[in-house]
């Protein structure tokens, strides 16, 4: 997940942490698996994700009718009223796969999860997978924020920084349109940021349609939205992005792929045959999160 910034040493409280507890049998944790119909099962009401790859559906499902369903899924006790017996909380891919493959039943542990926790072990399950684009994670970092949680408690709740929590509810700010994008990946986050520096709709609409239209770079986008965002914005906004034509392609292409790696901007200054790259960061964690990914993981 692109713009991901996780708390050193664990992700959260982990899912262990936020189940309750098995019984214990003879020094060992019983597993309470067992085989429920799926049609007795409902869909997670707070499921984060939206967005199930119709190929990965297929693929999971061509598995499960080799293989079986080799995890079970996690369920609780739906609410009284409601139309199935069960709730999902973790593994809606594995439900909906079985459901592709023909299975009638899927193998099933029954636990006791409040409401007031439904919506977290389902985000914290997803953000270990890597399941969840960033809209997906805003609007979840939403419903959370709706429940009195601070930024800073979501962050510790599900194991990322504070202005990372902060940066992906920023999205939420951008149009309909946008928000469709950056979900479907033809925006990215870095994209993403440098719209949300325009306050002006019609300018960041502009802006966006440009994007699209001439697949701007991120570091082509920021320099566009500075531009527009500065004194001289009050004109017609220029007809060309500067980087695009001043740029070698392959070079640009190089830095893009800097920038995707190391999440932060990156300059790639090339004078003939020599030159400079230069790699921003913006707090000492933010250096040492750099130094871990070039030195991959080597001492300084």
């Amino acid at each position: 997940l692109s713009g991901l910034v996780i708390r050193k040493g664990a992700l959260g409280r982990g899912l262990a942490d936020l189940l309750p507890r098995a019984p214990r049998a003879r020094g060992r944790t019983l597993a309470a698996a067992t085989e429920l119909p799926i049609d007795a099962i409902a869909p997670n009401p707070q499921q984060p994700r939206r967005v199930f790859a119709e190929a990965d559906l297929d693929s999971l499902a061509d598995s499960i009718r080799r293989h079986g369903v080799l995890q079970p899924v996690l369920v609780r006790e739906a609410p009284p009223g409601a139309a199935r017996r069960y709730e999902l909380v973790v593994g809606e891919r594995r439900w909906r796969a079985s459901q592709r493959a023909g299975r009638t039943t899927i193998p099933a542990t029954i636990q006791n999860i409040t409401p007031q926790a439904l919506l977290e072990v389902a985000l914290v399950e997803n953000i270990q997978r890597r399941d969840l684009n960033p809209i997906e994670l805003a609007l979840a970092f939403r419903a959370l924020a709706e429940t009195g949680r601070t930024q800073e408690q979501i962050g510790e709740q599900v194991g990322l920084e504070r202005s990372t929590v902060a940066n992906h509810l920023r999205l939420l700010d951008l149009s309909k349109e946008a928000q469709e994008d950056v979900e479907a990946g033809r925006l990215s986050m870095g994209h993403a940021k440098a719209l949300l520096q325009l306050a002006n709709l019609e300018r960041r609409h502009w802006l966006r349609d440009r994007i699209l239209a001439e697949q701007l770079s991120v570091r082509a986008t920021e320099e566009l939205a500075r531009e527009l965002a500065g004194p001289r914005s009050e004109r017609t906004p220029p007809a060309r992005a500067k980087a695009s034509s001043t740029v070698d392609p392959n070079l640009r292409a190089l830095t893009d792929q800097f920038e995707a790696h190391l999440m932060t901007r990156v300059r790639l200054h090339a004078e003939g045959r020599r030159g400079r790259l230069e790699i921003e960061f913006s707090s000492p964690e933010e250096l040492s999160r750099l130094a871990a990914l070039i030195l991959d993981g080597r001492r300084l």
